[in-house]
């Protein structure tokens, strides 16, 4: 049963053009983080090394923004055609038809997050601590699907909110220009707590407000806790 449903899954994101360009669209990251970067810093005398946390960031969190989006645009064609009314009368229920589409976008995400830190090769980093990011990083696109589906009815109203949850970004990319509690100001954002997971890594704990660990199981904690809540604001509204 499973099986059909990855089957069926990947040939409705192929089938629209831009929902097929959004599944393959994290490819680019990783070649613009190892072969556009440089070039542009041979070019300009930018000093990648000096910003390294920054680029990574930004690289890291476009891919649940993007997979989100993709799974969000996918549950709003479900309603469209009621597939979600129909599921609920049948022996596999809403929650775990949902569970199962998340579960599916949450590897993706993690799949391309690990892709895009070693492919792009932005800094040196352990594996084990690249696979930690991915796993953190991916909890944060149900999230968005759901929020998209939480606030929208349609496609044209789902495009108004992934680009209004695109600028929540801009919080966690400023606050690593942020080294004391001022930092906390910008945690509401869920993408805070993996770009300064990631900043520990690079520039080291020293300089920062908390540890790597603090900043990871906080953020895993704060993302986990969200996805909840997200979720049942998500049932409420499609009254499923």
């Amino acid at each position: 049963m499973y099986k059909n449903f990855i089957a069926s899954e990947w040939k409705k994101w192929l089938r629209d053009p831009l929902m097929k360009f959004m599944v393959f669209y994290p490819i680019l990251f990783g070649i613009i983080g190892r072969y556009v970067l440089p070039l542009i810093a041979e070019n300009t005398g930018f000093s990648i090394e000096d910003s390294a946390d920054v680029i990574v960031v930004i690289l890291v969190l476009l891919v649940p923004h993007v997979y989100g989006a993709l799974i969000g645009f996918s549950i709003l064609d479900d309603r469209d055609d009621h597939i979600l009314t129909s599921i609920e009368v049948t022996p596999l229920g809403i929650h775990q038809f949902l569970s199962f589409r998340m579960a599916v976008v949450f590897a993706l995400t993690f799949i391309a997050t690990t892709y895009v830190i070693w492919f792009s090769n932005i800094v040196d980093m352990r594996l084990v601590n690249i696979l930690a990011i991915a796993f953190l990083v991916s909890f944060i696109t149900p999230m968005t699907g759901l929020f998209i589906n939480a606030l929208a009815k349609n496609k044209i109203e789902g495009f108004a909110v992934m680009k209004g949850a695109g600028m929540i970004i801009v919080f966690p990319i400023v606050a690593l220009f942020f080294f004391d509690s001022k930092e906390l100001l910008f945690s509401f954002a869920p993408g805070f707590w993996p770009a300064k997971a990631i900043s520990s890594l690079i520039r080291g704990e020293e300089i920062l407000l908390l540890t790597y660990h603090q900043y990871y199981f906080l953020g895993l904690a704060y993302i986990v806790l969200l996805n909840i809540v997200v979720y049942k604001i998500f049932l409420t509204k499609v009254k499923v």
